[in-house]
């Protein structure tokens, strides 16, 4: 009997000692980068600096990079400053990760906007920190300069390259 109850048991444990640490070898776990885009992603929808956020749950913004980053884990209670200080409750953190998927009396989603994926990456926000380096007048051309790029890369993807046979037509600037 004595020999039944410790095989039970580890049956009961067996699970845990199977599982294998998707952190061991390749950086940051998928939960902790989950979370941190959705911080990223509140705050940038909240309009909410870096700055701003950190100093109402009472940390340094470069700790916030790092919990946006995944480079560090965030508590509980941490968790719960920064769901509280961007108005959504701590779930919202979760929401979209494997195995926490919602039920049916739960709201909808909020839709994946690859915007804000891109401004809340380290190439995003370096652009955005040279960008506001820039004199105003001077961001306003650049900012025209590149929809002006997107507005020419549609143009062209629209053409196929049948009238201008792979050609390249500068696009009319506009005097800012």
């Amino acid at each position: 009997m004595q020999q039944r109850k410790v095989s039970s048991e580890s049956k009961r444990f067996r699970r845990f000692q199977t599982r294998t640490n998707p952190k061991a070898k390749n950086g940051p776990h998928p939960a902790d980068q989950h979370v941190g885009r959705q911080v990223a992603t509140l705050r940038i929808q909240s309009d909410v600096t870096q700055v701003q956020l950190a100093k109402a749950v009472g940390i340094s913004f470069q700790q916030l990079q790092k919990y946006e980053n995944a480079r560090n884990r965030v508590s509980a209670s941490m968790l719960y400053e920064i769901a509280t200080s961007l108005g959504v409750p701590v779930g919202r953190l979760f929401e979209g990760l494997p195995g926490n998927e919602r039920t049916n009396g739960d709201a909808p989603l909020l839709p994946v906007d690859e915007r804000i994926t891109f401004i809340a990456s380290a190439e995003g926000r370096r652009l955005i920190e040279g960008l506001m380096q820039l004199h105003p007048r001077v961001r306003g051309r650049v900012s025209a300069l590149i929809a002006a790029l997107g507005e020419e890369m549609t143009w062209s993807d629209a053409d196929d390259g049948n009238e201008m046979a792979g050609g390249y037509a500068p696009a009319q600037a506009e005097t800012v």
